[in-house]
Parts: C-alpha cells; sequence; structure tokens
C-alpha cells in the first residue's frame, strides 16, 4: 500500500464500506465484534447508541452485550470496559445504578 499499489488501496478502502452481507459470520455476531471494537477504541458515548440499536436489530441481546465486556476485559483492561458499560446501559434504555445525575 506504501508502494502505491492502488489495486491494493482500493481493496483496503474497500473494507470500510463493507457491510455485513459480505462477512461469513452472522449480523449479530458482526454487530457484537463491533460493540468490542468501541469498548477496546475507547469510543465516545454516541457511538454506543447506533451499534446497540443495529445489535439488538440483528438478534443480540442484552445478555449477549454483557458477555462481550466479560469477554474483552481481559485484553483491554478493566477501566475500559468500566467505562463502557454505562454507555451499554444508557443505548438499551436501562437506568444506571444509583439514579441518574438528577439525584442529589
Amino acid at each position: 500500500m506504501s508502494g502505491g499499489e492502488p489495486e491494493t488501496l482500493a481493496r483496503v478502502l474497500g473494507l470500510r464500506e463493507s457491510g455485513p452481507e459480505s462477512s461469513p459470520l452472522p449480523a449479530s455476531t458482526i454487530a457484537l465484534v463491533r460493540i468490542a471494537t468501541l469498548i477496546a477504541l475507547d469510543a465516545p458515548p454516541a457511538s454506543y447508541g447506533r451499534q446497540v440499536a443495529i445489535a439488538l436489530e440483528a438478534g443480540a441481546t442484552p445478555g449477549d452485550m454483557l458477555a462481550v465486556l466479560r469477554a474483552v476485559a481481559p485484553q483491554v483492561g478493566m477501566a475500559r470496559v468500566v467505562a463502557a458499560a454505562p454507555e451499554l446501559m444508557l443505548a438499551l434504555g436501562l437506568p444506571l445504578p444509583g439514579g441518574g445525575e438528577d439525584d442529589p
């Protein structure tokens, strides 16, 4: 790619545009992998809402998402998992433990 090979660059750029139909994995698995990626990247909160909705639509469950948190914890570290957990909860429409920011 660094050598200016256009076909290599085109192939790599095409990866960004690929959807679930271009993978042998089930759509729900792809969605869960993408949630794992958000956790690993310490993605901003807004990123979780869309991906959680896609995962639910693809048939993933909130329990599956909890399993993703547990599965990635050894690799990404507990701090990233703790930061991601409330974002997943909010994206799922669940209340945060202990109430919210409105509580005194």
